[in-house]
């Protein structure tokens, strides 16, 4: 069944926009609502992140637009939904660690498998110790991967080497990044342009 043109509106409105500080470093991914509400009150502007130009909302408004262009619909008006923002007025760079939650956990490890790979739901996995509770393995970030109902039920309370088991990648604390609350499937293409290693190709 196809979705209703409420629900399509809906559902961009929802998409990711990346938010840049003053000197167009990532900070921050918000919603497209929050987005086009922040630039109607001048916190910020759009960025086309194919030619860098910056927009207000008036600009935004006139600007044409590609009849395949993701857009929310109203009766009198067509808007774009902006994939990049800039802030007016923030300059810094948040440096919190990231916290160790389940949430987290699940967006590091890709709701994935981290013994056989497998790409599961969230009620088709669990959070496993690499080295079990009752061995003094603590709940951490550097302990605790992703496992599904088989390879949990197989590892159960042993060591990797007890069960036969190796891990895909060694679990580690992942570094604050805006897209720390994003799976990578939601960021979009656009964003790489504005990433520390496309920067550095740049200057």
């Amino acid at each position: 069944m196809r979705p209703t043109n409420h629900a399509r509106r809906t559902e961009l409105l929802d998409r990711a926009t990346l938010v840049l500080n003053r000197s167009w470093r990532p900070v921050h991914v918000t919603t497209v609502r929050r987005a086009l509400c922040m630039v109607f009150r001048e916190a910020a502007r759009i960025v086309c992140p194919q030619s860098l130009t910056v927009f207000t909302f008036d600009e935004w408004l006139l600007r044409p637009l590609a009849s395949d262009a993701p857009a929310i619909r109203s009766p009198s008006v067509r808007v774009e939904a902006p994939e990049v923002v800039l802030l007016a007025r923030y300059d810094r760079v948040p440096c919190h660690e990231a916290p160790f939650t389940r949430r987290n956990l699940f967006l590091r490890d890709d709701f994935t498998c981290q013994y056989c790979g497998r790409h599961c739901a969230s009620d088709h996995l669990s959070i496993d110790h690499v080295l079990p509770r009752s061995r003094g393995g603590a709940t951490s970030w550097e302990n605790c991967v992703l496992a599904c109902v088989s390879c949990n039920a197989r590892k159960a309370d042993r060591t990797l080497k007890e069960a036969g088991l190796n891990l895909l990648r060694a679990p580690v604390r992942p570094r604050w990044s805006p897209y720390l609350n994003l799976r990578p499937s939601q960021r979009m293409e656009s964003w790489t342009r504005f990433t520390a290693e496309s920067r550095r190709r740049q200057a």
